[in-house]
């Protein structure tokens, strides 16, 4: 791999580079690009995703950025273009114990039809979240990354809009299937 020149860059010392999404963990709120043309990766901070309606990126995926050279190391001042295609599938893993698979599936079995909601926050370090029904103020729907993957969703963010359907469970409604919208 070799440096970039100062030729390559802007009047700011920015660079436009190409890379892929090496790791990002939405809880803590960054991640790292590696390119072939910037020895070292290259630190992505969500604040700089709001321009693309996203709050994290999936490993893998293609990303063109304009990156500068600050004092510790390579970083995103801006995100260009972002290519999904070439993100990683998400490993299916169950979370869920057979007896709670099982109260899953009886709930499914009560659920109401599909139904519009939006997603008011997920986590998918702790593996789940809250939805709200569209245009009501009722009360908050748990729904448990299990859900989330049956529904081959990648990436829940705020705001995102899906259908549901809906379960009363011991805790309160859940989201027992969702779809997108």
């Amino acid at each position: 791999m070799s440096e970039l020149s100062a030729n390559d860059s802007d009047a700011d010392g920015a660079v436009e580079v190409s890379g892929r999404v090496k790791w990002f963990d939405a809880t803590r709120g960054f991640g790292f690009v590696v390119s072939e043309a910037i020895d070292g990766d290259i630190l992505v901070h969500f604040s700089i995703l709001e321009a693309h309606d996203r709050r994290s990126l999936p490993e893998g995926a293609s990303v063109e950025l304009l990156a500068v050279r600050q004092e510790r190391g390579w970083q995103a001042r801006e995100i260009l273009e972002i290519d999904l295609s070439t993100a990683l599938p998400q490993e299916p893993r169950s979370s869920i114990s057979t007896a709670e698979r099982a109260d899953r599936e009886a709930l499914l079995e009560g659920a109401g039809p599909y139904e519009p909601v939006e997603v008011k926050w997920f986590n998918r370090v702790k593996g789940y979240g809250f939805l709200n029904r569209i245009g009501t103020t009722e009360p908050d729907i748990f729904v448990h990354m299990e859900t989330v993957r049956s529904g081959h969703l990648l990436d829940l963010e705020p705001g995102d809009e899906l259908e549901a359907r809906i379960a009363e469970g011991r805790k309160g409604l859940t989201a027992v299937a969702l779809r997108e919208a």
